[in-house]
């Protein structure tokens, strides 16, 4: 099992935990390529924060007020896979509930809606997936101490938004920890996307890479940076841990229902089922099960309990699921005279691939240009991805 351990020893912010990533061992180019999708081609350069050689991430962008809306269409648009592009919408979720939960409605962004902030949350995201780690666990917060000076004036450390992302998350804090701002919306809510277990949890493992993301500020005697260490571990091989949501209901429309899926994925689950179940006295229904993260688990049964209407929400917790390794890989297919790179997720089990299945947005895309099935092109993809991996199994 391959584990992400993130320290933010001193706190987080978005460029940090792209330097740290970087710097264990992300795919530089494609995070490049993410970032320079939304605002200029970013600039990483070594540093030191104390002794300790790190990875500093510029941006080079300047401020912009934005909506969630228009900050969500630049996020669509990242030069990202599909999988980090949908991180990076939850990330924005988690920070406008937030902004929301403060300011009492809908957030229009400052600070962590200009082009630098969007461009730190898609590159962060896409330096994640590029890694392949099957956990992610993230050691206690420093959150600072002081003041900060905000588009809405100087306000108190922590921010109210970064300890309203933090109040929905199960990340555990640090009072303190030095002087101004170490943690940030942006960088909170990265984090708390990320984590999957808890650090206290990670048994015997085996360091396999390291690296620190620095900060803009280099004060003295206190390494402004953020950790992050990748590690193997035998224990849970294959698999991981993850909460059982089921509630019955029989009062709802199909719309209800669809509705309560888009929401519940948008929000975290790992999968959503709508199940039809003959209920009491005979009455049709449907069992509704939901697939989560331990730390989501509270937070999607509220969100069950209100998009529904349900009086109640099992929670069957810590079920151990075998999980393939998933790893995205780009295949070129030509079909009546045209060539596209489609993108197609690979799985395997102990080395071998045993199922490829191509991107359904891609493909049926580019079915649409040429007025074909999207099964049958979906097909020929897969054929392609089986000829590029041949070697790897079937």
């Amino acid at each position: 099992m391959r584990l992400l351990l993130l320290d933010p020893f001193h706190g987080a912010a978005g460029d940090m935990a792209i330097g740290a990533l970087l710097d264990a061992g992300a795919d530089e180019a494609q995070v490049r390529a993410a970032m320079a999708s939304v605002v200029a081609d970013p600039v990483f350069s070594r540093t030191e924060r104390c002794g300790i050689g790190a990875v500093r991430v510029e941006t080079r962008a300047g401020h912009a007020h934005r909506s969630l809306d228009e900050v969500l269409a630049i996020v669509e648009g990242a030069d990202a896979p599909a999988a980090a592009i949908a991180r990076a919408r939850r990330v924005y979720g988690r920070i406008a509930r937030a902004e929301e939960s403060v300011h009492g409605h809908a957030p229009h962004f400052h600070e962590v809606g200009a082009d630098d902030a969007i461009a730190d949350v898609i590159g962060a995201c896409t330096a994640l997936e590029s890694l392949h780690v099957d956990a992610v666990a993230v050691m206690p917060v420093a959150l600072g101490r002081g003041t900060v000076r905000s588009a809405h004036g100087v306000i108190p450390v922590p921010a109210p938004a970064t300890l309203a992302v933090l109040r929905e998350s199960d990340l555990e804090t640090v009072v303190g920890g030095g002087e101004g701002e170490l943690c940030t919306p942006t960088g909170a809510a990265l984090l708390a996307e990320f984590s999957t277990v808890r650090a206290d949890r990670i048994g015997a493992a085996r360091v396999i890479a390291s690296g620190y993301g620095a900060g803009s500020r280099d004060p003295e005697g206190v390494p402004n940076v953020l950790r992050a260490v990748v590690m193997e571990s035998e224990e849970g091989s294959g698999g991981d841990t993850v909460d059982l949501l089921e509630t019955n209901v029989d009062d709802v429309t199909g719309e209800v229902l669809a509705h309560a899926m888009e929401c519940l994925f948008a929000a975290g689950a790992r999968d959503v089922s709508v199940i039809p179940a003959t209920m009491k006295k005979g009455r049709a229904g449907h069992l509704v099960r939901v697939v989560c993260r331990p730390a989501d688990s509270a937070r999607l049964s509220t969100m069950m309990a209100t998009e529904l209407g349900t009086l109640g929400v099992r929670c069957i917790s810590s079920v151990h699921r075998l999980t393939a390794e998933r790893r995205m890989v780009l295949v070129t297919t030509e079909y009546a005279g045209e060539r596209r790179e489609i993108a197609v997720k690979v799985a395997s089990l102990e080395g071998s691939v045993y199922s490829v299945k191509a991107e359904s947005d891609e493909v049926r895309a580019w079915a649409e240009d040429l007025g074909v099935p999207v099964r049958h092109l979906a097909r020929i993809v897969e054929e392609a991805a089986w000829h590029d991996l041949e070697g790897e199994g079937r």
